[in-house]
């Protein structure tokens, strides 16, 4: 019924007084906030009369939001898109989908919303009298990152229009009510409403090099001669990654490769290529990760190792693949030390904001990395050699003295303040834009 050939119709328009029903917009689960309760104000403007087989437009005309922009941020002109779904009763049921182009004024902080006006068209079917109600709306804002909102009504909503559809012949008389035509935009491109991400885990994928056959180390000791590079074997690990990081988790393909040097080891993390999509335009430097080396066997303990910065600016949906992690490994006990891929951290710098995305290691992965370790003063023997805390816990779980797992997670306060400044909690007709970092999780890549 919706779109189809044929003419939009150009009659009289028929427009009704203005529709008001409270409407609940759920929050997104960075922001802390719940459900937040408003009251949107429709108007919808359509022909009061038309033919089976035309094909007419309608228009719905946001006239007031829930809610003004909060003190938050201000929004940048051309930033806010809407769409929307009309019910269709009568001579005709189902969805009547509608779209606003992506214009609106600058938005300053405590002032009302403005949104552009969405328009549907509608292939007319059977003749009689065909109800127009306004339902269920989402927006999106463009920046500083793509956020979405869905708001649905809570109670039932009256109808905003009707239209007299007849079999053919004249148009029928009557029907108009009193009012002009909305004002406002064509419809131009458009998003779907909703603003969940597709997601999904990733799966596998191959490592950037590095990789052997075995995963042992080919004897050595940690404090004499012998071998000096030590190869780990490449193990698939699942990661849960909390808000406002991906829903599903990320897994991918890791190495722990080591370079003896004195009694220490240098380590070297690789994961698999294109992990991830982008989750914005990204400039060089903005997404760096880290991640926990959990110890075990003889020593005990953890270890830090951090990336440096994407090299090349980030296109929107495009693959990403992680930098390579370095730390160092100092063991603090003598025999066969077991080297496991721990909690993985993903910070985003966006807007001069520090986001912090963790993501902990779901089910107990295998050791990458085995390695003949000498005791050294001040060596790991139960804590973090990297600088960042207690132990992990064995499998690769959360750390227990402010390790990688925690950073950012738990703090709600944190979380709340960070999406606020960063623009990723904004509120807008009563509703709070949810953050999708990540539309889909790709397939690891060789």
């Amino acid at each position: 019924m919706i779109g189809g050939a044929g003419m939009l119709l150009g009659a009289s328009p028929a427009q009704a007084a203005d529709i008001s029903y409270k409407t609940e917009c759920i929050p997104p689960a960075i922001s802390g906030l719940p459900p937040v309760q408003g009251t949107t104000k429709v108007q919808l403007t359509a022909p009061a009369s038309a033919k089976v087989g035309d094909t007419v437009e309608v228009t719905w005309k946001t006239v007031q939001a829930a809610s003004s922009n909060p003190d938050v941020l201000d929004l940048d002109k051309d930033t806010v898109k809407p769409t929307g779904t009309v019910k269709l009763g009568g001579a005709a049921t189902g969805d009547l989908k509608m779209e606003g182009p992506r214009q609106n004024p600058a938005i300053p902080k405590n002032s009302p919303m403005i949104v552009s006006d969405m328009k549907g068209t509608l292939k007319l079917e059977k003749a009689g009298d065909l109800t127009l109600t306004p339902d269920a709306y989402a927006l999106n804002v463009s920046k500083p990152i793509s956020t979405d909102t869905k708001c649905t009504p809570k109670e039932t909503v009256q109808p905003g229009a009707t239209i007299k559809v007849t079999d053919g012949g004249g148009s029928t008389t009557g029907g108009t009510t009193a009012g002009g035509t909305t004002a406002g935009g064509t419809t131009a491109g458009g998003t779907t409403a909703g603003g969940t991400t597709a997601g999904g885990t990733t799966a596998g994928g191959t490592t950037t090099g590095g990789t052997t056959s075995g995963g042992t180390t080919s004897g050595g000791t940690g404090g004499t001669g012998g071998a000096t590079d030590f190869p780990g074997k490449e193990v698939v690990v699942n990661f849960a990654c909390k808000s406002p990081g991906p829903e599903e988790g990320i897994a991918s393909k890791v190495t722990i490769n080591a370079k003896k040097k004195g009694g220490s080891y240098a380590l070297t993390v690789k994961t698999a290529k294109g992990v991830m999509d982008s989750p914005a335009p990204l400039p060089a430097g903005a997404l760096k990760p880290s991640m926990n080396i959990v110890i075990g066997g003889a020593d005990k303990g953890s270890v830090t190792v951090t990336g440096p910065g994407n090299p090349k600016a980030l296109e929107k949906d495009k693959p990403v693949s992680l930098t390579d992690m370095t730390g160092t490994y100092k063991p603090g006990a003598s025999g066969k030390a077991t080297l496991t891929p721990g909690a993985l951290t993903i910070d985003v710098m966006l807007a001069g904001t520090k986001i912090t995305i963790p993501c902990t290691v779901k089910g107990t992965p295998q050791a990458s990395l085995e390695l003949d370790t000498t005791a050294q003063e001040g060596g790991a023997s139960g804590g973090d050699t990297g600088g960042s805390g207690g132990a992990a816990a064995a499998g690769g779980g959360t750390a227990s003295g402010g390790g990688l797992a925690a950073t950012g997670a738990e703090d709600n306060g944190s979380l709340r303040a960070l999406g606020l400044v960063a623009g990723t909690a904004i509120l807008l007709g009563g509703a709070v834009f949810t953050f999708t970092p990540w539309r889909r999780l790709r397939s690891g890549r060789s």
